[in-house]
C-alpha cells in the first residue's frame, strides 16, 4: 500500500509544477511543443529517479555538513549522462531543449526530493518517489505544451489538427503565453479542488 502511495502522489497532491510549484523554469521555457514537453519531462524523470536511488544508498555515508554539495555532484553526474544520450540519439530534441538540459542540475524538484525524501528513506521507496514525481512532471509539461502548441500552431506533436482557416494565437508560444497558460491551469485546478472540498462539507 505504501509503495502505491509513494508512486501515485506525483500524479495528485504532489504533482509538479501545479501542486509543488517547482521546476517552473523548464516548464515555462521549453513547453512550446508537446514533443519538447515530453522530452524534457523524461530527461528529468531519469535524473530524478537515479539521483534519488544514489542519494538513498549513500545517505548514511554523506556528512550532514556537505550533503547539499554532494547531492548536486550526484545529480550533475546523471544530468551529464542524459545530455550525452540526447546528443547521441536525439540530437534535434537536444538542440530544441538547449541550455535547459544542463539546468536540470539546479531543478528544485530534484534537489528537493533528494533532501526531503531520498535522504530519509530506503532505496525502493526513493526510486518510486523519483519515478512518480518525474512521470507526473512529464505529464504536466506535455499537457501544458500540448495546449500551447494546439492554439499557438494548430498542431500537436507537430501534426496539424486544425484546418487551414485557423488563425494561430502566436502569443501562446511566446514567453508571456507560458505564464498565462500556466496561470489559467492553476486557477482551474484550484477552483475545482475548492468545489470538490465544498461538496464534501
Amino acid at each position: 500500500m505504501r509503495a502505491l502511495r509513494e508512486f501515485t502522489k506525483g500524479f495528485s497532491d504532489q504533482l509538479p509544477p501545479f501542486r509543488l510549484v517547482l521546476g517552473l523554469c523548464p516548464t515555462l521555457a521549453v513547453t512550446t511543443s508537446a514533443s519538447n514537453g515530453i522530452g524534457m519531462g523524461l530527461a528529468t524523470t531519469f535524473v530524478l529517479t537515479f539521483s534519488n536511488i544514489l542519494v538513498s544508498l549513500l545517505r548514511n555515508i554523506i556528512p550532514a555538513k556537505v550533503r547539499i554539495a554532494c547531492y548536486i555532484v550526484l545529480i550533475a553526474t546523471f544530468v551529464v549522462t542524459v545530455e550525452l544520450i540526447l546528443k547521441a540519439f536525439f540530437f534535434p530534441l537536444y538542440q530544441r531543449l538547449g541550455i535547459f538540459v544542463a539546468l536540470i542540475v539546479v531543478n528544485c524538484i530534484i534537489l528537493g526530493r533528494a533532501e526531503a525524501f531520498a535522504s530519509k528513506n530506503g532505496v525502493f521507496y526513493s526510486a518510486l518517489d523519483g519515478l512518480g514525481i518525474g512521470l507526473g512532471f512529464t505529464l504536466s509539461l506535455t499537457f501544458l505544451a500540448s495546449i500551447r502548441e494546439l492554439f499557438g500552431y494548430g498542431s500537436i506533436f507537430g501534426i496539424k489538427v486544425i484546418g487551414e482557416g485557423f488563425e494561430p494565437f502566436s502569443f501562446l508560444v511566446k514567453a508571456p503565453g507560458a505564464f498565462v497558460t500556466l496561470g489559467i491551469l492553476l486557477y482551474l485546478m484550484n477552483y475545482f479542488k475548492a468545489v470538490k472540498e465544498k461538496g464534501k462539507m
